[in-house]
């Protein structure tokens, strides 16, 4: 399927002569590639919004290193912001809402935007990096979950303990229900629309999962996430489009995540891979875990850390190498390549009886 075929295959827990490696927010703020084209575009929503610039920027790490799979460039927030809310981003504060959505009256209102109309961006940029990349490494889509949206929609920005979605969770769960149902249809539309613009991998990012008590995990954001799987187009052009799942500190619910038809489960640091491993055993490949601050640490010390994981995880294919969270915009890019090449020249003796 494509030239470098570690990625999928480790999804399909084939056998593999090293460990893959690809890294969440791989393009972005540590680049100074990608400082040049932020500054060129004027604005974050005109670089995402820009079919040719948001390709440029997918492709800029991969000039840089060996990396294993590439992830489109955009933002959890694009299917919000098609549905009218007004997304806007100020410097040093996130992104924020014009028009939140605090009533039953705003959440009524809301419908799933067509993806080919106002989200038409997203599919030409995964058109245009599918030629460039000339199948040399599978491409990566994604969306956020609908919990995780919600938060964002009805706090109106980001907010750590986000108390407004938090009241409306106890004190009207019904039109919460409502908003999460509307997201689930919007997120499974969009994603399908990227499997059919040629991505050849989806990712869920439940950001903000983690923040919830286990009942109200499982009700208001496993539940809607296992409902986006189950609408999923399962193969594209004849290859099966594997579904990666990833809720930060969501690592006591494994079980229940791998339950919900994904094939990648993505693990922070939070949770040892060993203990992963041993609770979805072969039901799932696994992602991750290698915290994102040890990238700031000295070329011995990544190493080190990188041995440690690889060795955490075992012989065997089943493991992507990740950051257990995104790579902060501080890193020094020169410490990234230590840490790529660490993981394949240091996983090669964990599959050297399976290749």
């Amino acid at each position: 399927m494509t030239q470098n075929d570690r990625f999928l295959n480790t999804i399909w827990q084939k056998p593999v002569d090293a460990t893959p490696v690809w890294i969440m927010r791989q393009a972005g703020r540590y680049l100074p590639e990608y400082r040049k084209i932020r500054a060129k575009a004027g604005s974050f929503l005109t670089l995402c919004k820009t079919p040719e610039l948001a390709a440029e920027v997918t492709l800029q790490p991969l000039m840089r290193f060996p990396l294993d799979a590439a992830i489109l460039f955009s933002d959890i927030l694009t299917i919000p912001d098609a549905m009218g809310l007004g997304l806007y981003f100020k410097e040093g504060e996130g992104p924020a809402f014009e028009r939140p959505v605090q009533t039953a009256r705003d959440i009524q209102a809301l419908s799933p935007p067509d993806p080919d109309l106002s989200l038409r961006y997203v599919l030409d940029a995964v058109k245009i990096i599918r030629h460039e990349l000339q199948n040399k490494i599978p491409l990566i889509g994604f969306c956020g979950s609908p919990w995780t949206l919600a938060t964002y929609m009805v706090e109106g920005r980001a907010n750590k303990s986000f108390p407004m979605i938090q009241k409306m969770l106890r004190d009207d769960p019904e039109i919460l229900h409502h908003l999460l149902g509307v997201l689930a249809q919007s997120i499974s539309l969009h994603l399908n629309a990227q499997i059919k613009a040629g991505v050849q991998a989806v990712m869920i990012f439940d950001t903000w999962g983690g923040m919830l008590e286990t009942q109200d995990y499982l009700l208001f954001s496993l539940n809607y996430i296992q409902k986006i799987i189950a609408n999923l187009i399962p193969e594209n052009a004849g290859h099966r489009v594997p579904i990666i799942l990833f809720t930060k500190a969501g690592g006591k619910w494994l079980n229940q995540m791998a339950e919900t038809g994904c094939h990648v489960l993505g693990v922070d640091w939070l949770t040892k891979l060993s203990d992963a491993r041993k609770r979805v055993g072969h039901q799932v490949a696994l992602q991750g875990n290698m915290n994102p601050a040890i990238l700031k640490e000295s070329p011995e010390k990544i190493e080190q850390e990188v041995a440690r994981i690889l060795q955490e995880f075992g012989p065997g294919s089943g493991h992507i190498f990740n950051l257990g969270h995104g790579i902060t915009p501080d890193i020094n890019p020169e410490n990234v390549a230590v840490m790529i090449d660490a993981v394949h020249t240091l996983s090669r003796q964990y599959h050297n009886q399976e290749s």
